[in-house]
């Protein structure tokens, strides 16, 4: 599931993210919900029946909502997060999470004077290779740079990177489209 850039403003991720944000700040808790989705994100991307259970529409949200209960309890997010994250699962949203907390996350860099850049790879990166790009971006873009990384074994190596509308894709899976695509020419 592809999803495009996070329109922080509009959709059902916007308004969930909106409110989140608004209300987090109202508390002074932005730090620790920001804290909290990133261990739900974390958590999502490990476990496949969990994603399962977010993106599918079988579940009742009476299951979806039970079930994340127990989930959150066991991975320890309380308060404002998960009286969020239920709500989601209550209205028949929880399918949009990926897409709150990386609406959430825009607004949290922009609150904090930082940007968001989205980074697939093919393989999770390493610290030292996320301490690289970070330090580059931030060359680059002469600003502090939250990541928002994921994983696609589909680009088979390289990076795309993307800030905003601007996008840099140096993936091999690209690259080998490009010159399929020169070779058909050519013949």
């Amino acid at each position: 599931m592809a999803s495009s850039e996070v329109d922080t403003s509009s959709g059902v991720a916007g308004r969930y993210a909106t409110a989140l944000f608004e209300l987090a700040k109202e508390e002074k808790a932005l730090d620790q919900v920001a804290a909290d989705l990133a261990r739900f994100s974390e958590t999502l991307d490990a476990f496949e029946d969990l994603r399962r259970l977010v993106r599918s529409p079988v579940f009742s949200a009476e299951e979806q909502g039970r079930a994340l209960e127990a989930i959150l309890e066991k991975i320890k997010i309380e308060g404002l997060t998960r009286n969020f994250l239920l709500l989601a699962a209550k209205n028949r949203r929880l399918f949009a999470t990926p897409d709150m907390i990386r609406a959430f996350r825009t607004m949290l860099a922009r609150e904090h004077g930082e940007t968001t850049a989205t980074i697939t790879s093919a393989a999770k990166l390493t610290e030292t290779q996320i301490t690289a790009l970070k330090q580059a971006l931030k060359a680059a873009l002469h600003k502090e740079v939250m990541l928002d990384e994921k994983v696609d074994p589909a680009l088979i190596g390289g990076l795309v990177v993307k800030v905003g509308s601007r996008m840099v894709d140096t993936s091999l899976r690209t690259r080998l489209n490009s010159l399929k695509v020169a070779m058909k020419e050519v013949g």
